[in-house]
């Protein structure tokens, strides 16, 4: 093996295991307000694919591109979704409070 790709791959596992224990020390309570601000990573990731998609000179290498376009455009916009879910959640439970309050 390449000892580029040896290095890629190290870099890999170990983000992944990084990853893996930040995100299990993270409260419960606080998940989704994380994968909501996630969305601006999958939005850098889509970016990404539209750009070296310009460079690429395989037919291959364009399905591949056009696949990895969008599964990141699924992911943002399931991303925003599910962040519009969560505020409205919220808003819903603020009006109540608010309207319980006046009474």
């Amino acid at each position: 093996m390449n000892s580029d790709l040896v290095t890629a791959i190290t870099i890999f596992v170990l983000a992944v295991l990084v990853g893996a224990e930040v995100i299990s020390k993270v409260p419960a309570t606080l998940h989704t307000p994380l994968m909501s601000g996630a969305n601006a990573i999958h939005g850098v990731v889509l970016v990404g694919v539209i750009l070296i998609a310009g460079r690429v000179d395989s037919p291959i290498g364009l399905v591949l591109m056009a696949f990895a376009a969008m599964l990141a455009s699924i992911n943002v916009v399931g991303g925003y979704i599910v962040t519009d879910r969560m505020l409205a959640m919220f808003h819903h439970d603020a009006a109540v409070h608010h309207e319980r309050s006046s009474k």
